[in-house]
């Protein structure tokens, strides 16, 4: 028997494998952390196909923040001026089933909301959906990834006819041309970085192309770095089009046999010329050529994104218009090709095939659909049309439900809103207006738990057992390995002990994880996303598996070596898409640019995002010393061309203003930002400093097909401070020990 307990870093959707010891072992002396407290050791899982063994610095350190400030029990309190006084579960779940079944009484369902996760398992997501969906009747289901993934989803459904990125990453190492736009891929997402530019160094004839603002340390290993404006990524892809198109480095017998709408797009791209593009996108002409020759003369282009295009007002159609390059020059299908999302959160891939949007139910269904519906509502056992038509509200929606006094409930669970949300001030007075609000979360404090209600502790990674799926498709077991804390409990058990309580018993009658997941994915047979192969115990026995997966490929281990297989690598090897003729679809879209350009007033453009050592609100990051230690404070990058005009100096501080709010940051002086246009990382919520939200400057304008925020950019304007100021440093002791 191993040592070692295999299982899956929670972080990022790289989803890299992890093995697992505990801290005293036979013969080894115990393994400690900085402050002489036994952790559990960390290393990367060699056997797993998706990181081969390597392993980030939040992966490795992950174990050292499992026992720090975690909430133990159930905590409630009547209002938010009150003190939280501990309660045992039976208390709090009659505490939050009678005033569920209040509000459906006097309310309806409607007035419900819960807001999860992409650290869920899948099987958290799927009893969430049964839940909330399907027994309640509400489908105000919403998570964090209409934060970060739902442009992808949406571009990838309309050009496709479905979700589900149609690479993998052993295309990192066949690839020709790897273009890279809108994701700072070696700090963001390290392994498949590591991956591609091992790749890149041994073979100087692939090239590889970065598109971002920053000169970052993915551009720093670029052949070419195009240092775009924001906002001007269509114009960007556009003018590559035209240029292709110019040069005849077009696929005909492809787009004729595979793709439709083709002369709207190219009706478009008529009017992105090369001397237009460069000057709208402050980039030269020669530039732009290379790329669209690097593009153009590749055999496998494969494109790779992440935030910077989704978190967009055009977030639907930068994916789009990306895709469209694929399909003009017949890139898709084929090894080393095709346009991949890089997912941002562990599991938010198997959150989509769960339903867990509030447009999407299991499956890769949708609610607006009829069959899907009915599909859905025979197998739970429901009456017809217990599944409301109506999409529910979205994260942003619950935010402005909440000023508009239509939600009643607000059951927030594994996520940090008051951080992570745009337009931050405005979150923070709706959720103080919040009738009723449940957190659900493995630790105490976070700046959410300041408008809590009920807390409800979670066992977090380690704890449970249940499924993740990474941004290439790969479904790994994420084994416990230890005891919750005191009387944490699975996001899952949760769930279905409040259903239980409302009277569906036979509905939420699970033993285990595994027996969640195996109804769940009955409800992906025949569905793109067929898991139907895929059960705890064969993931156990087999290791990391790959959909779609039926279960007549079951024990076809090996992930499609040869064409024709059932279990693939890739999507789409056939050219045949899930779209009711079988084509993929052009997406026609002329460049609308920035929902709030700069203008005299606020005449910069503030972008953000993450780290390499810290993850998202720092909830877990925050808490380990050796990361701390290497971002010990947030900043703002600027050019030393604005810092001059400013008089802004290295380390001087600087208060940066939106129309919606204020921050005050450390100025990093540096060529690595593009003029006009400042940086600051996204992690710091009020927990850790003093006035270094990202999020109190951002704006919730936001695509209107993905209804995902333009949280990557927003106007705002520079004052330097001049006098010296001491800030608060809110890594404390407490928040280390």
């Amino acid at each position: 028997m191993s040592e070692f307990t295999k299982t899956l870093c929670p972080y990022c959707g790289v989803g890299c494998g992890l093995e697992v010891s505990p801290p005293a072992q036979l013969g080894k002396a115990t393994n400690r952390d900085s402050q002489g407290t036994p952790t559990w050791r960390v290393r990367g899982d060699k056997a797993h196909p998706s990181s081969q063994g390597m392993v980030c610095v939040k992966g490795a350190t992950i174990a050292e923040s499992l026992d720090k400030n975690r909430l133990h029990y159930p905590m409630v309190r009547n209002s938010l001026d009150e003190e939280f006084r501990r309660v045992s579960w039976d208390e709090a779940f009659n505490i939050i089933t009678q005033r569920i079944q209040t509000i459906c009484f006097n309310q309806g369902p409607e007035a419900l909301c819960m807001y999860g996760s992409g650290q869920f398992q899948t099987e958290d997501y799927y009893i969430a959906q049964k839940l909330i969906k399907g027994c309640l009747g509400s489908n105000n289901f919403d998570a964090n990834s209409r934060l970060c993934m739902s442009s992808a989803v949406a571009g990838y459904i309309q050009s496709f006819g479905s979700d589900g990125p149609p690479c993998c990453y052993d295309d990192l190492e066949l690839t020709d041309c790897a273009f890279l736009i809108g994701t700072n891929t070696a700090e963001c997402h390290p392994i498949v970085f590591n991956r591609l530019e091992k790749y890149h160094k041994k073979n100087r004839k692939v090239k590889m192309i970065v598109v971002d603002p920053r000169r970052t340390p993915t551009a720093e290993a670029a052949d070419l770095h195009l240092a775009i404006r924001p906002g001007t990524d269509i114009d960007l892809l556009n003018g590559i089009a035209h240029l292709l198109m110019r040069w005849n480095y077009i696929d005909t017998m492809f787009m004729d046999d595979c793709t439709s709408n083709f002369p709207a797009y190219a009706e478009v791209i008529r009017h992105y010329p090369p001397e237009i593009v460069a000057r709208q996108c402050g980039i030269s002409i020669e530039d732009l050529e290379i790329a669209a020759h690097y593009w153009g003369e590749s055999e496998r282009v494969l494109s790779l994104w992440s935030m910077g295009v989704n978190q967009s007002s055009e977030g639907t159609a930068k994916v789009r218009t990306i895709i469209n390059l694929h399909l003009m020059t017949g890139q898709i299908g084929k090894p080393g090709a095709g346009p991949f999302s890089l997912t941002g959160q562990p599991n938010a891939m198997g959150g989509r095939e769960a339903g867990g949007l509030a447009h999407l139910l299991p499956g890769y269904r949708a609610v607006k659909n009829p069959q899907h519906r009915a599909e859905v509502e025979e197998f739970w056992g429901l009456q017809p049309g217990q599944i409301s038509p109506n999409p529910g509200l979205t994260t942003w929606d619950m935010i402005t439900g909440l000023e508009d006094g239509i939600v009643e409930l607000l059951w927030i669970a594994a996520t940090n809103p008051a951080v992570s949300m745009p337009d931050l001030e405005r979150t923070k007075k709706a959720l103080l207006r919040s009738p009723f609000t449940i957190y659900q979360d493995a630790y105490y404090p976070t700046e959410t738990s300041t408008y809590a209600h009920v807390l409800l502790p979670a066992a977090q990674w380690g704890e449970k057992t249940g499924v993740m799926t990474n941004s290439e498709r790969v479904v790994t077991l994420c084994q416990a390995f230890r005891q919750p804390p005191t009387e944490a409990k699975a996001d899952w058990e949760i769930f279905a002990e409040v259903g239980r309580r409302l009277g569906f018993e036979k509905e939420f009658a699970f033993a285990n994880s595994a027996e969640v997941y195996a109804e769940f994915v009955k409800l992906t047979k025949n569905r793109p996303c067929d898991m139907t192969g895929i059960s705890h115990a064969q993931l156990q026995a087999e290791g990391p598996t790959q959909w779609p997966h039926p279960e007549e490929s079951k024990g076809s281990r090996g992930a499609g070596e040869a064409e024709g297989e059932t279990y693939r690598k890739r999507l789409y090897t056939d050219l045949c898409f899930h779209t009711p003729d079988g084509r993929a679809r052009f997406g026609a879209y002329y460049s609308k640019g920035l929902a709030e350009p700069p203008d005299p007033d606020y005449p910069f453009v503030l972008t953000n995002g993450r780290l390499y050592g810290h993850w998202h609100t720092q909830t877990r990051t925050g808490r380990i010393e050796k990361i701390c230690k290497m971002h010990p404070e947030p900043f703002i990058e600027i050019h030393p061309r604005d810092a001059a005009r400013l008089g802004i100096t290295d380390t001087m501080y600087v208060e940066v203003r939106s129309r919606r709010g204020k921050g005050k940051f450390p100025a990093k002086v540096t060529k690595a930002i593009a003029p006009g246009t400042v940086f600051v990382p996204m992690h710091w919520g009020s927990l850790w400093a003093d006035n270094a939200e990202a999020n109190a400057l951002t704006h919730p304008e936001s695509c209107p097909d993905s209804l995902q925020p333009e949280l990557k950019a927003c106007a705002v304007q520079l004052i330097p401070i001049f006098l010296e100021i001491t800030t608060k440093n809110h890594q404390f002791q407490s928040l280390q020990s």
